[in-house]
Order: C-alpha cells, then sequence, then structure tokens
C-alpha cells in the first residue's frame, strides 16, 4: 500500500517520521503497515500508534484533537514569514511532524511552509551545500570562525546538535535552524 503523499513532507520514512509497522491504528482501527512516530499533541497518549493515512485525511486531529507540529512553531515563533491559516492547519493537523532536540520549528519562506527534508548532521549539511551551511550559521548566531566551525563539525543527524533542513517549494531555497539537548 503506498503512503499518502503529504506536499510537506514527502519522505517520511526517511526521515524517520514514519515507520513499517504492524500497530494498529488508534483512529481508524486498521493495520495498514505503518505507523507515525514523532511527536503528537493531545490529551491521550498516541506514541506510534497512528497510521499515515488519518493523520492525511485529519481523522487523527477530529478525533483526538490531535497536533502534530506547534502552530506557533510553523514560522519559527515569529522569526519566519508567516502563512495563511489554511497552510498552518495543514502542517499542524495533516502533515507528519518530526522531533527535535528542544520544541520543532517548521520554516517558511514565499508566503508558504517549506517542505521538511529531514535531519542533518555536519556531512549532509556539506552536501547540501553553502547556501544551506550559510543559513546554519546565521540561525545559530555563533559568532567566530572557530565557534562556528566547531559547531558544524559536531552536528550529527541523530546525537545532536542536529540542523534540520527544509527546501522552499517555490524557488527551491534551502533554510532551516539547528538545536541540541
Amino acid at each position: 500500500m503506498d503512503l499518502p503523499i503529504f506536499q510537506y513532507h514527502p519522505d517520511p520514512i526517511a526521515t524517520g517520521s514514519i515507520k513499517n509497522s504492524d500497530a494498529v491504528c488508534e483512529c481508524c482501527g486498521t493495520t495498514r503497515g505503518f505507523v507515525y512516530t514523532g511527536p503528537v499533541y493531545a490529551e491521550e497518549e498516541l506514541h506510534e500508534c497512528i497510521c499515515p493515512w488519518c493523520i492525511f485525511d485529519g481523522s487523527a486531529h477530529k478525533k483526538f484533537d490531535a497536533t502534530f507540529v506547534d502552530l506557533d512553531g510553523i514560522g519559527g515563533y515569529g522569526s519566519w514569514e508567516s502563512v495563511s491559516s489554511d497552510i498552518a492547519e495543514e502542517i499542524a493537523f495533516r502533515t507528519p511532524g518530526f522531533s527535535g532536540w528542544q520544541q520543532e520549528r517548521w520554516w517558511t519562506h514565499c508566503e508558504d511552509a517549506a517542505v521538511f527534508l529531514g535531519p542533518v548532521g555536519a556531512e549532509e549539511a556539506k552536501i547540501l551545500g553553502e547556501e544551506f551551511i550559510g543559513f546554519i550559521r546565521q540561525e545559530s548566531g555563533l559568532e567566530g570562525i572557530s565557534s562556528w566551525e566547531d559547531y558544524l563539525s559536531i552536528l550529527s543527524k541523530t546525537d545532536g546538535p542536529t540542523a534540520y533542513a527544509f527546501k522552499c517549494k517555490h524557488f527551491g531555497k534551502l533554510g532551516g535552524y539547528s538545536d541540541c539537548h
């Protein structure tokens, strides 16, 4: 069975937000072969028990008042461009989120939410290139070449500090942020 296509998170298996599983979905009661592994903000404990289809069609949000990305985090709590309420609601209520070390933020550009590419360590940052590295450097606020180079060298996709990569849907510009535990 093919996963639904999330326009703002197109490869949630690669990013680690969805995995293969025999779990029965708490929302629809079906075993579909996949389960969401990211954060769920709801009254009930819904860890690894929601299928991607119930996120995609909004069923999990309707049934549990579940949110997968903090609405205020879309646009970086006012640090980046604001987006329409329709876009914000699609990200928060119908798109798989991702786990960060601190409160997750969703990068925005061109008055739209950007596409989440995934967590990034030093090697992945180098592959993404200078545009991404420059953005993360600016976002980190680190002064001085040695401080920044030390920070960049210890970025880790899994152990922190970690960068989170996004790509503008309209012009392909890369952006994001980093955080640590």
